[in-house]
């Protein structure tokens, strides 16, 4: 049973400390646990009790109607509205999704979004903000492995059936490689700078997760592309990125190099000027 803080509660379900406890106090909605030294503790089914209605507010029923439902009616009449694709409430539903290992939420979910915006778009105002919330379920031990595993794998699948439904670019304008180093296994912001580009009709070539430095080395010699495209996530020690970009620029000079993720956010400081940081997706509008 996972002890969530009401900052967590705050930042899981968008809505305000102060306003979880006034309607703690005037509804008696949720019934926190106390620590010793009195801070508010609140369990995994307060989390789930408050996504839901979290989903309903923001459909406007008002929340003194809400607090005349039972929990039963709470989830029904979620459950009734997740289907309206409504986007201010795709995040809270991708989290219910999590933890329920509800793989139909999650498709009906996306599916409504894709139908208004294309994947970019959905990357940067829904993906990432979900993504980090549920960073926060890391820390406190309510997500597991096997939870992580089913969202990144439902995401994953969904971004790859987006790519493929694109054109392939024409490789004689310029070909750009896109790999994650040795140590790195997650794919996700990887795979939709892969997207970005194609969107954009540029010939990108997807190398994957763990890509030994040598066989980059061999793939860019082959290719020889413009531009090499990497995501850093996993924790490592700063130097031995600086390292591995600095072994670039000696073994191949003249390309141009593009990093992104937590750990390069990390080193703004620290990477040789030449690396071009990606912040957001615009960063790779012009890598030719």
């Amino acid at each position: 049973m996972a002890g969530y803080k009401i900052r967590d509660l705050e930042i899981l379900t968008g809505i305000k400390a102060h306003t979880i406890r006034m309607w703690e106090k005037r509804y008696g909605m949720l019934t926190p646990q106390r620590t010793s030294t009195q801070i508010r503790t609140y369990s995994d089914d307060e989390l789930l009790l408050l996504l839901n209605i979290s989903l309903l507010y923001k459909k406007g029923i008002k929340i003194s109607r809400i607090a005349e439902m039972s929990t039963t009616q709470i989830f029904e009449a979620s459950r009734s509205m997740q289907d309206s694709g409504d986007s201010d409430t795709a995040v809270e539903q991708f989290i219910v999704s999590v933890l329920q290992l509800d793989e139909q939420l999650f498709h009906n979910t996306f599916h409504e979004l894709i139908q208004k915006d294309n994947l970019s778009i959905i990357f940067s105002e829904h993906i990432i903000p979900f993504l980090n919330r549920i960073g926060i379920m890391w820390l406190v031990g309510t997500i597991n492995p096997a939870q992580e595993h089913f969202i990144s794998s439902l995401i994953r699948q969904k971004i790859i059936a987006s790519i493929d439904q694109l054109p392939i670019p024409d490789p004689t304008k310029g070909k750009i490689v896109l790999y994650l180093p040795e140590h790195e296994w997650h794919e996700i912001s990887l795979l939709v700078y892969h997207y970005h580009l194609r969107s954009k009709g540029l010939y990108s070539v997807y190398l994957g997760q763990a890509l030994p430095y040598d066989a980059l080395i061999k793939i860019v010699k082959t290719l020889e592309p413009v531009a090499i495209v990497s995501s850093w996530l996993t924790a490592i020690e700063p130097q031995k990125i600086m390292d591995h970009f600095k072994q670039i620029e000696t073994h191949m000079p003249a390309i141009t190099i593009f990093a992104g993720g937590y750990q390069i956010d990390q080193l703004e400081t620290s990477l040789s000027k030449n690396i071009r940081r990606i912040r957001t997706l615009s960063d790779l509008e012009n890598p030719i």
